[in-house]
């Protein structure tokens, strides 16, 4: 099997273009004005992918913390409220689903739930993507997979082990692996973008690619070079906003810097064959004195 996946009208793997995801997840901060901004910003800055959170708030948050409060921008309210406020339903992603379909890029969400696959199926999603925290539910994964949909997994908090017996339990034709590290944001030191090979080597029919928080572009444009055939950064409009994840996430420009880069990355790579470009031969004559 080749490393390469269809991901609707474009594939995705070695000797294609690396597919941009910009993580909107819950930067949007409960606000659909503000998840179009982003869209938006996304889309002119060349991303091929926006991609929200899905939740079931009673099922994924743990009864013990329903009545802890937290301090929001709606005041000090429980926990579970929270959730709640943060949360798109139907309404809100009829909206994003007719948004994205009129700008022409594509929509996805991570779902932490097995209601929230269900809910998300209603859509023509181009593919599904498990958060690192859900790499163990099977179950989930793989209702995922029912509709032969295309999944990614990611592999924060996770051990080789772990991974293993994961893919072991799915499908691999239509499987992609991301190498994370689940610290927003996260250190330098603690990327470890060597996995990144380590991944293609012992996965070399499933296309591997690489879901960052770090603050900064540079380990994302190094996650190119060393071989990644999908990038995913979380997107805001300003990291000073309120929010768990704006701090690690990348303002529109820095993504139009991005997802520029990246394809200089491309292009400077070539195809590993070694030969005399005819700008060089000029200097052949010139400079070399044996021929």
């Amino acid at each position: 099997m080749e490393r390469l996946r269809k991901i609707k009208n474009r594939y995705v793997g070695d000797g294609n273009p690396t597919l941009i995801i910009a993580e909107i997840g819950i930067n949007h901060n409960g606000s659909l004005e503000l998840a179009k901004k982003l869209i938006q910003g996304a889309f002119e800055a060349g991303v091929d992918v926006v991609k929200f959170q899905k939740r079931t708030p009673e099922l994924c948050v743990p009864k013990d913390q329903w009545d802890l409060e937290r301090d929001t921008p709606w005041g000090r309210i429980p926990y579970i409220e929270y959730r709640h406020k943060i949360e798109f339903g139907e309404k809100e992603y009829d909206e994003i689903d007719a948004f994205c379909n009129k700008l022409g890029i594509m929509w996805t969400a991570s779902a932490w739930d097995i209601p929230s696959v269900d809910f998300l199926e209603r859509y023509d999603i181009p593919f599904h993507k498990a958060p690192s925290a859900m790499l163990t539910d099977i179950e989930l994964l793989k209702r995922m997979q029912n509709n032969n949909h295309p999944l990614i997994i990611s592999t924060g908090m996770s051990e080789m082990e772990q991974i293993e017996k994961t893919v072991s339990e799915l499908n691999y034709g239509n499987l992609l692996i991301a190498h994370s590290t689940s610290t927003y944001p996260c250190k330098t030191n603690e990327l470890n973008l060597k996995v990144i090979p380590t991944l293609r080597n012992k996965y070399p029919d499933i296309p591997i690619g690489y879901s960052g928080h770090e603050t900064g572009l540079v380990p994302t444009w190094t996650a190119v070079a060393l071989g990644a055939n999908f990038i995913e950064r979380h997107i805001t409009l300003d990291r000073a906003m309120w929010g768990t994840d704006q701090s690690a996430s990348v303002e529109v420009e820095g993504f139009s810097r991005l997802v520029r880069n990246i394809s200089d990355i491309e292009l400077a790579l070539g195809d590993g064959v070694k030969k005399v470009y005819d700008s060089e031969k000029p200097f052949i004559n010139k400079l070399r004195k044996i021929k």
